[in-house]
This record gives C-alpha cells, structure tokens and sequence, in this order.
C-alpha cells in the first residue's frame, strides 16, 4: 500500500524562518503510520521570492501530494498537483481561494471555522471599548506630552448590530450582553421573527437597513463572497447615526472604503475601526492613516498564540475521518462561498 502523502505549506510572519514546528509535523505523522508528511513552507516562500530552483522542487512534491494543510498555496495547483484530493485550510475565511484553480476542481476543500471566534470577538470589544472611552485622545496627548481631562461615556443601553451572526458574531453577541447591550444582528438564513441566544432582534439579510438605522456600532462579520462584496456601501453609511462607529474584522473587499472615507471627512459617522482593507498593506497614500478617528490594525484580530496547534488539532481530527472514508468537518461550499 502506497503512504499517503501529506504536504504542509504553513503561513508565517517570520519569512526569515518559514519552518512548519517540528511539534506540528509530528503530531500529523503520529496519527497513522503510513502517512509521509512533508514540509513546503519555505519552498513556497522561497518560489514566491523568484527562486526557480525552489519551485522545480515544490513541483516535484506537489506532483505526489495527495492532501495539503496549509495556507500559502500556488495558483496553478491543480495542474502542479494532479493527485490532490482534499486541501485542509488553516484560515476560517476562504476568500482568497477564488482566484485560484482549486476552486473550480473537484478537491474536498476544509476550514478551520468558529477557530478565531474568541480572538476576533474580543478584538471587537476592545475597539467598542476605546471608542466609548475616547482611548485614541490619550493615545495623542501621551505622544504630545499633554494632560487634559476629558469624559467619556459607556457601552450599557447602546445598541451593536452584528452583520452576520456566525461563529464570530454569536460570540460578539455573548460578550456584548455582558456588559448590558442591546444586540442587533443579521443573518443569511433568517426568517421573519427568527431568534437567536443572545440577539434581541435577529433580522434576514434584505432588512439590513433597520440594523443600520439604530445601531451605535455596526460590526461587519460576513465572509466576502460575490452576494457580500461592497455589502457596506453609501447607501448603508447614509443609514447610520452620526454618532454611530463601523467596526470591520471580516474582509476589506465587503466595505465601499471610498464611500467610507467620505463619511468619516464628512462627520456622517462618528468613526471606525479598521482591522482590515480593501488593500493590505494599507497604501501609504491612504487618507485612513491621518484620520483621528480612526483605528487601524493590520489584520490581527484573529490572533492568539496556540493558533497552529488549534488548527492542526483540527487538520488531525479530520485526517482521521478521511483516512476511514467518514465526512469531513468544516466543508466549504462553494455555491454560498464558505
């Protein structure tokens, strides 16, 4: 019997050491003997760098590669990877690979949903948090040296709408009523008088605007597919209070940012936190960066420290089932696009 060949492309942001960790790579291989793991990290890099050498050698493994854990994959897979069965994701979103042939094959491709659930919630709180402290105007006066006592106000009675009550915004949701708010939320699937744990008032996606109108903050956390791109645009801006904040930690690509920056200059809304755009790097020629208020952060929010060994505990738990012939977990489905 053949072993299976498992390629892991891992992400990083250490290009300096593109290295799967050993702990990583044998927790794979300890869950069948005749498993061959193998790993691509820095050959990725490496071709992605221009090194031809590098991708003669990542087209010799891909060429037996049977299934992929990873990330930071080619956009000519399928013709590089003849043999590939199933591509395990190690990002929730899957957003990225619609621009690449895998999407249009017959590979079984799996995420890591509900995995940053925590992480990107309490990002989402903490934002919530500095605004209605004004954090930002200390943040200033630190920087000028200056001492000047200014108040700031609650988060208790105000009103977050959630665009999207999935793994995130459910969490959202929880914390959110810990500290006494009123929960808006959407979602896909609802129907008229639909409820939720933890949501007050859950509306389907066509009456959006109602979420708009009466939120203080507008949490967007959708997945980007072609039905959410450009999902928040003038018209919805137009909709909110002008001291409301917009708080995107889903995709760039799912706000109007130029209908954004228009009603920021323009004092519609009160402000926005930004963990995410329509380009990342954010563009030094940005209008963004000079906003006061404004919060940006370079797409971390789903950061935490045990996050490889979350996902390849899932990546394992699901090797175990395809090795048995069982259902996948997490499957994507490419008609909603997650």
């Amino acid at each position: 019997m053949k072993p299976l060949n498992v390629l892991v492309m891992t992400p990083t942001f250490d290009r300096t050491f593109p290295r799967a960790d050993e702990t990583t790579l044998q927790q794979i291989r300890g869950v069948d003997p005749g498993l061959n793991v193998q790993d691509a990290s820095a050959l990725a890099v490496a071709e992605m760098r221009g090194d031809a050498a590098a991708r003669s050698q990542l087209d010799a493994l891909l060429a037996g590669t049977e299934v992929i854990f990873g990330l930071m994959l080619p956009p000519d897979l399928i013709r590089r990877a003849p043999g590939l069965k199933w591509l395990q994701m190690m990002s929730a979103g899957v957003d990225r690979l619609a621009t690449i042939d895998v999407w249009k094959s017959r590979v079984t491709i799996t995420g890591v949903s509900g995995i940053t659930a925590t992480p990107i919630a309490e990002f989402v709180l903490g934002l919530m948090l500095m605004f209605v402290k004004d954090s930002p105007r200390s943040f200033r006066m630190k920087q000028a040296r200056q001492w000047q006592r200014y108040g700031s106000t609650v988060l208790r009675s105000r009103t977050v709408g959630i665009l999207g009550l999935g793994h995130i915004g459910n969490e959202v949701a929880r914390l959110a009523k810990a500290f006494g708010m009123r929960v808006i939320a959407t979602r896909r699937s609802a129907r008229e008088g639909a409820r939720a744990r933890y949501v007050d008032l859950l509306l389907p996606r066509a009456q959006q605007a109602r979420l708009f109108a009466e939120s203080d903050f507008v949490i967007v956390s959708v997945p980007l597919t072609a039905e959410t791109r450009r999902l928040v645009g003038e018209a919805e801006l137009r909709v909110m209070k002008s001291t409301a904040y917009l708080i995107n930690i889903a995709r760039g690509g799912i706000v109007d940012e130029d209908a954004l920056i228009r009603a920021l200059e323009e004092k519609r809304i009160a402000g926005a936190g930004l963990d995410v755009t329509a380009t990342e790097p954010l563009p030094a020629d940005s209008r963004l960066w000079d906003m006061d208020n404004v919060i940006l952060s370079p797409h971390v929010a789903g950061s935490m420290d045990d996050y490889m060994a979350r996902s390849t505990d899932i990546f394992c738990a699901n090797l175990r089932r395809y090795l048995d012939g069982q259902r996948l977990h997490n499957l994507v489905d490419r008609k909603k696009g997650y």
